[in-house]
């Protein structure tokens, strides 16, 4: 029998963020292909959400980094038609200064975060507006508007998280194909411990759970929201950044310089 609410592929999906989505949304009635390096670890994620929610759930064992393995779940998007949802969780952090850090740790956190992410995009885009509908969930992070918090690399490319489904989301108004951008602050998973700052270390009054993110950023869709900042507790803030930003369109190309640019005399 066809499932109405389709499949959901959820990237990084073995531990944190990643398997808080494969449970919620298999409570809301989503079969579920979960995307991550470990085969072990997806399995057990996968048993758990196949006995408490009776839901279907298929594993894909894959490293994002590796362009094999890209290419791989990039065909599997392609090839699969009741594919409904893509939540793009998968991604490596940093904490150390750019000086300090590896050039390989940082070209690795590219592939991952910036070619990885928009390859699977671009690779159910197409049946997505085909279709008529489909929604794209890319988890970004609050350095996006705040690189100077953590290792420069790393707010880049959630900058480019941000950026990118902006602009995603202005190709494809009118197409049915729901986006939204998720940007989270410290939260109580193991990405920290992977990027080198024990979440131990961190005040308990900045972190929130994976189980509250999520929820907050599903009640966010739900209200049709396109990005979703599960801590800041007054939206007119990014509301205000936001129209700061719009105020600027329009006027940021012009044959000539600004006055306030030119020499005196």
């Amino acid at each position: 029998m066809t499932n109405a609410k389709g499949t959901a592929v959820i990237t990084g999906a073995s531990t944190g963020i990643g398997a808080v989505y494969a449970d919620r949304l298999a409570a809301l009635g989503y079969d579920l292909v979960l995307v991550a390096r470990s085969a072990d670890k997806l399995a057990e994620v996968a048993e758990r959400v196949r006995v408490t929610s009776g839901r279907r759930v298929d594993i894909l064992a894959a490293d994002l980094a590796d362009a094999g393995d890209l290419g791989r779940v990039e065909d599997f998007l392609k090839a699969t038609p009741d594919v409904t949802l893509l939540v793009n969780n998968a991604g490596l952090g940093g904490t150390l200064k750019l000086v300090d850090s590896d050039i390989e740790q940082m070209t690795a956190m590219i592939a991952l975060n910036v070619t990885a992410l928009t390859r699977l995009t671009y690779a159910i885009v197409p049946k997505f507006i085909m279709r008529g509908e489909g929604t794209i969930i890319n988890i970004g992070s609050i350095v996006a508007i705040n690189p100077e918090a953590l290792n420069g690399v790393y707010g880049g490319t959630k900058a480019f998280v941000l950026g990118f489904s902006q602009n995603l989301r202005n190709e494809l108004q009118g197409t049915g194909v729901n986006v939204q951008v998720v940007l989270p602050g410290a939260t109580a998973t193991d990405f920290w411990a992977i990027a080198g700052r024990p979440i131990e270390l961190l005040p308990s009054a900045i972190v929130m759970s994976g189980e509250d993110l999520v929820d907050a950023a599903l009640v966010g869709l739900d209200r049709g929201e396109f990005v979703t900042i599960p801590s800041l507790q007054d939206g007119g803030l990014f509301d205000a950044y936001e129209a700061a930003r719009q105020s600027m369109v329009g006027k940021l190309s012009n044959a000539m310089p600004a006055g306030r640019y030119r020499t005196a005399g």
